[in-house]
């Protein structure tokens, strides 16, 4: 028997997976990229993630749109947006695009991780 409420309802994002070739390495690019924390063992799990500071309300948000591949991108609020592109690489990942200055809203860039998985930091 299904548990379907009276009405329908807006699902929320519950779960997320990063997947690539070396794991160890983009466990720590993203505890140290993000200060996600995860427990340790063959599948880090990320865990207790507090709300961000200064995010968007009523909360995150997200687009459907054609691409070249399948994919899944992240947007990561940050607090400074060139220190965090200078961090990227500094851990072993990439600046995949500039700063872009949104008029009337954030600044965001393009990062990839160790393994190529392109990750949009936003600063509002």
């Amino acid at each position: 028997m299904t548990d379907t409420p009276a009405t329908d309802w807006v699902r929320p994002v519950v779960h997320l997976e990063i997947q690539g070739k070396d794991g160890d390495r983009l466990r720590a690019f993203y505890e140290a990229m993000f200060n996600w924390p995860m427990t340790p063992g063959p599948v880090p799990i990320m865990t207790n993630f507090p709300a961000g500071i200064g995010g968007p309300e009523p909360g995150p948000a997200g687009h459907i749109m054609s691409s070249d591949a399948p994919r899944v991108v992240l947007y990561v609020q940050v607090a400074d947006l060139p220190a965090s592109m200078r961090q990227a690489e500094e851990l072993g990942g990439a600046v995949v695009s500039q700063r872009l200055d949104i008029p009337g809203g954030a600044s965001v860039a393009r990062i990839a991780d160790p393994e190529g998985n392109h990750i949009v930091i936003v600063q509002q």
